[in-house]
Parts: structure tokens; sequence; C-alpha cells
């Protein structure tokens, strides 16, 4: 059976209790939002399937809880990982000072300031946020699950990361292989010489 995609990434989301980081993907998978959430235990992932660039990419996109007793569950779900998107609370500073607890350099990431829906009781401003991602050198969003404020341009964003990374590295294995032929003909044709 063939398949209705061309690549299959994980993406997981993380960052401190309460963020928002189950709205975000309600809001992205099923197009919904919900003033009132259970808390999520463990983790829970939805699936969406977009298209980049004239190609269909699957993501399976994995929301983790936030709670400090589940951060060593959290972390096997690292393995097999293509992006994380670290989110925190425009309305909680903690939550933002958080953020550097959770960066890796392993695979593409972005910040993503959510809740951004009442300037009022915003303590988070959008400068500090902008140099934190600066000095990372990541992507900055500002995002409201509740509005449907930049989210869809967020997954898209990383999404692009996360495809662009792995057709770099498509790339090399490609060229690696080529250049694994061109030494065995090489070393075939020297073997041939004989008495």
């Amino acid at each position: 059976m063939a398949r209705d995609y061309d690549y299959l990434f994980k993406l997981l989301i993380i960052g401190d209790s309460g963020v928002g980081k189950s709205s975000l993907l309600l809001r992205f998978a099923d197009n919904t939002f919900s003033g009132s959430y259970i808390t999520t235990i463990g983790v829970d992932f939805k699936i969406r399937t977009v298209e980049i660039n004239g190609e269909k990419v699957k993501l399976q996109i994995w929301d983790t809880a936030g709670q400090e007793r589940f951060r060593t569950i959290t972390s096997t779900y690292y393995r097999g990982t293509h992006g994380v998107i670290v989110v925190y609370d425009v309305t909680s500073a903690e939550s933002f000072v958080n953020l550097s607890d959770a960066w890796s350099g392993f695979f593409p990431q972005l910040a993503v300031g959510n809740k951004n829906d009442d300037p009022n009781s915003k303590v988070v401003e959008t400068t500090d946020a902008q140099k934190f991602a600066e000095q990372m050198g990541i992507n900055l969003f500002e995002t409201s699950a509740k509005e449907n404020l930049n989210v869809e341009e967020m997954f898209n964003c990383i999404t692009e990361l996360v495809l662009r990374a792995k057709k770099e590295v498509l790339a090399k294995q490609q060229q690696q292989q080529q250049n694994d032929v061109v030494k065995l003909t090489r070393n075939s044709k020297r073997k041939k010489k004989c008495c």
C-alpha cells in the first residue's frame, strides 16, 4: 500500500505545566480550543499531515507533561525526535526563565510564548524573548491557542526546519555513498593488474 506522505517527523512539545502545550496541540491538530484542560499525565500525541514546499509531511506531535515529577518520563520521548517546541507562558516570568533548562542543541528548536492574547497580563516582553532567541540561535513565536494566533505559522516553521535538516543529512549520505563507489571502482581497477 502506498504511503500518503513523503516524510514522517516526530515533534516534541515541552515546557512548564500550564503554559498551554495541550492547547497549542489541539488548536493545530483539531482546530479546537477549550478554556479548561485536565493536566497532561505522562504524554499525549496527535497526528497531522501538512504540505511544505510541495511535499507531504506527516507529523507525530507529542505533548509532554510539564510537572517536575514527569520530567524523567518525558526524557525517554526524546528518542527519535526530529524537532522540539519549547513553550512558555507570556504571563509567567518563571516559565520563561525555565526555558534555558530545555535547550539541547541536538535538533531544530523553537521558543514559543503562548497566551499572547491579553496584553494587560503580559510580563515577558517580546524584546526580552527575542534577545534570548537570538542568543540561542532559534526562532521565536508569540502565539495564542485561544485566538488561533501564529499557531499554524509556528508549526509550519518547525516543520520546514526539520525538513531542511533531514534533506541536508540525506544529501551528505548520498555524497558519501558516491564517494565510496568511486573508491571501490578505483580499487577494483588496480587489482586487475597481474603478473
